[in-house]
C-alpha cells in the first residue's frame, strides 16, 4: 500500500542516505567521518490527505515510528503535534536526522553497511601505520581520498601485502632492487604490477618520491639491421633494452619504423637501412636512442585514427619523421579493404601535414574506418618505401 503522494517512505530516505555514503565516503575516508550529517524532511500529510487514505497514512506513521531512535542521538526521528478537526490530536513524524558516517551507512542498508565498515577501517590502519612517517597528513588522505575504492576492494590478503610493500619500501626508498628480490613474503612481480598505481601513490604520500626506488625491466625494441655493414657483430634481427642499442656507433641512412612485424621480417637488405618496431604509442622511446633520434624516418602504420595519433607521438620526439602510405589517395585506393576502427582516437594532432590531416579528415568522415598496412599489396608497398628512402638520402645530401 502506497502512501499519500508526497510523504517520504523509510525506503526513500535509505535510498538518499545510501546516495550520500556513495558520493562522500572518500573523504570521510581520507579526513574522517565523524562530522558527516544528514537531515531528510519526511513531508508528512495534510489532514486532507490523511482522510483520503487513512489506512496508508496510519501504516507510513507506524513504519517512521519503528525505526525510532538510538540512545546516541546518531539517529533521531522527530515528531510533531497536529490537531486536525476531522481526526483529532495527532503526531506525526516530521524528520529523520543522521550523525556520522557510521550511522548514515548503517541506515542506507547494504552494500553501504557492508563496504563502509572496510573502507574506515582500512583507511585508518593506514593512518595509524604511516601519519608519523607521512611527508604530511595531507598527502597521505589524499593518496586514500585517491585510491579509495581499490582500498575498499582489495582481498584481506592482498591490503595486508599493501601495508607491508608500501612500508619496506619506505625503509628501502633507492633499493636498486628488482621486484623478485624484494623480502616479502607474497610479493611478485605480477602483484606489484596490479596494485602499483596504489602502491606509488602512498609511498610518494609518505616519503615524497614519485620512484619506487625498484629497479624496473629494461625497455626493449626490436631492430632488424638491413644493411650487412651496419649489423651488430653480424647480428640482423636484435632485441634489445633501449640503453643498449643507444650505445651502438652507426649512422644509418633511414631508419623504418613499422607497426606490424610482419612488414619488418618481409624487408630485404637496403644499403644504409635500419628498421624498427615502433610497439604504438610506446614510438617516442625511440627517440632516446641517438642514432635514431638523429635520423630520418619513415614512418608507416595502419590508416587510421590511431596510426595517426601514433605518428604525432613519435614526431614529439624525433624530429625528422616522413609518413608513407598515409594519404587520402593510398586510403581510397584500397576502399575495399577497410574495416571498422574499434575505437578511434579522437584528438588533434598539429605535427601532421596536410595530406596527412586530410587522411585523417577523410578516415572520420567515412565513419572511422581502418586500412591495415598488412592488406596492402607486398611489392606494391615495398616499391613506395623504396622510393621514400631515396628521396630521403637525396634530401639528406
Amino acid at each position: 500500500m502506497k502512501p499519500p503522494r508526497g510523504m517520504l517512505t523509510v525506503a526513500n530516505a535509505c535510498a538518499r542516505a545510501l546516495k550520500k555514503v556513495m558520493a562522500d565516503q572518500r573523504d570521510w575516508a581520507a579526513f574522517g567521518g565523524e562530522g558527516a550529517r544528514l537531515e531528510i524532511l519526511l513531508h508528512p500529510p495534510t489532514e486532507r490527505e490523511a482522510l483520503s487514505d487513512q489506512t496508508a497514512a496510519i501504516a507510513w506513521a507506524r513504519e517512521w515510528q519503528c525505526v525510532g531512535g538510538d540512545a546516541s542521538g546518531r539517529l533521531s526521528v522527530s515528531w510533531g503535534d497536529r490537531q486536525w478537526p476531522s481526526l483529532g490530536a495527532q503526531s506525526v513524524p516530521e524528520r529523520c536526522v543522521l550523525r556520522g558516517a557510521d550511522a548514515l551507512a548503517a541506515f542506507a542498508g547494504a552494500p553501504a553497511s557492508r563496504e563502509w565498515p572496510t573502507l574506515r577501517d582500512r583507511a585508518a590502519e593506514i593512518h595509524t601505520v604511516f601519519a608519523a612517517s607521512a611527508a604530511s597528513a595531507d598527502a597521505l588522505a589524499g593518496a586514500i581520498r585517491a585510491h579509495w575504492r581499490t582500498l575498499q576492494s582489495l582481498a584481506d590478503s592482498d591490503f595486508r601485502t599493501l601495508l607491508v610493500v608500501v612500508e619496506w619500501l619506505a625503509e628501502n626508498p633507492a633499493s636498486g632492487s628488482r621486484i623478485r628480490q624484494l623480502p616479502i613474503r607474497g610479493i611478485d612481480t605480477k602483484w606489484l604490477e596490479r596494485h602499483r598505481t596504489v602502491v606509488e601513490s602512498l609511498h610518494a604520500a609518505i616519503t615524497g618520491e614519485i620512484s619506487l626506488g625498484l629497479l624496473d625491466a629494461p625497455t626493449l625494441v626490436r631492430v632488424r639491421f638491413l644493411d650487412p655493414a651496419l649489423q651488430p657483430g653480424g647480428l640482423c634481427d636484435v632485441i634489445a633494452p633501449v640503453e643498449e642499442l643507444a650505445a651502438l656507433d652507426i649512422v644509418p641512412s633511414v631508419v623504418f619504423v613499422f607497426e606490424n612485424l610482419e612488414t619488418m621480417f618481409a624487408m630485404p637488405q637496403l644499403r644504409g637501412g635500419v628498421v624498427v618496431h615502433g610497439s604504438g604509442y610506446a614510438a617516442p622511446r625511440l627517440g632516446r636512442i641517438p642514432w635514431i633520434q638523429s635520423s630520418r624516418i619513415i614512418y608507416w602504420g595502419d590508416l587510421d585514427s590511431d596510426g595517426f595519433a601514433i605518428l604525432h607521438a613519435l614526431r614529439s620526439s624525433c624530429s625528422e619523421v616522413t609518413s608513407v602510405l598515409m594519404d587520402e589517395e593510398t586510403l581510397l585506393a584500397f576502399r575495399d579493404l577497410w574495416v571498422p576502427e574499434p575505437k578511434a582516437a579522437g584528438g588533434t594532432y598539429p605535427t601532421l601535414t596536410v595530406e596527412e590531416q586530410r587522411a585523417l579528415e577523410r578516415i572520420r568522415a567515412e565513419g572511422n574506418v581502418r586500412l591495415e598496412q598488412e592488406r596492402i599489396g607486398w611489392e606494391f608497398a615495398l616499391t613506395q618505401l623504396k622510393l621514400a628512402a631515396a628521396a630521403t638520402r637525396l634530401t639528406a645530401r
